[in-house]
């Protein structure tokens, strides 16, 4: 018998907290600030990152304390699956929920977190902080490196 690996055989909601955080490929494109087209829905991401990220790993720098540190900053395992959309489609949070497979890159089949920095989804050392930014001009920070 052959074992299946957890992402193939659960839901997202059936997995263990330490199965749904190995998920993440620590891209750190949540972490970018979003612009959304209310009229399309469509997703523009910007190169301006939350505070917390630090900026060469591309990793939340208070991960465990994001959440209360962070006003606006979304708990992602308490999202609806179609809320997941603003995810970018490399995320396999999202991917998995539009019944996709992980990447071919992704760390959890690699075996090595670097492999996102090889697939060029990682944003770091490619970010500017928001302490940094004009946040009421962020349509000027919108990039088009992202993979959505």
């Amino acid at each position: 018998m052959t074992d299946v690996p957890f992402w193939e055989s659960k839901s997202l909601d059936e997995m263990s907290n330490l199965e749904w955080e190995s998920l993440c490929d620590g891209c750190g494109q949540c972490c970018l600030h979003k612009l959304v087209n209310d009229d399309t829905g469509d997703v523009f991401y910007t190169r301006v990152a939350c505070r917390l990220l630090d900026p060469e790993s591309g990793r939340c720098g208070r991960y465990a304390q994001r959440l209360e540190i962070v006003e606006d900053c979304l708990d992602v395992r308490q999202m609806r699956h179609a809320e997941l959309s603003w995810m970018p489609r490399t995320c396999a949070y999202r991917r998995l929920a539009e019944g996709k497979p992980l990447p071919n890159w992704h760390p959890l089949l690699i075996g090595t977190s670097d492999s996102v920095v090889t697939a060029g989804v990682s944003i770091a050392d490619r970010t500017i902080s928001e302490q940094a930014a004009k946040l009421d001009d962020l349509e000027a920070e919108i990039i088009d490196w992202v993979e959505i």
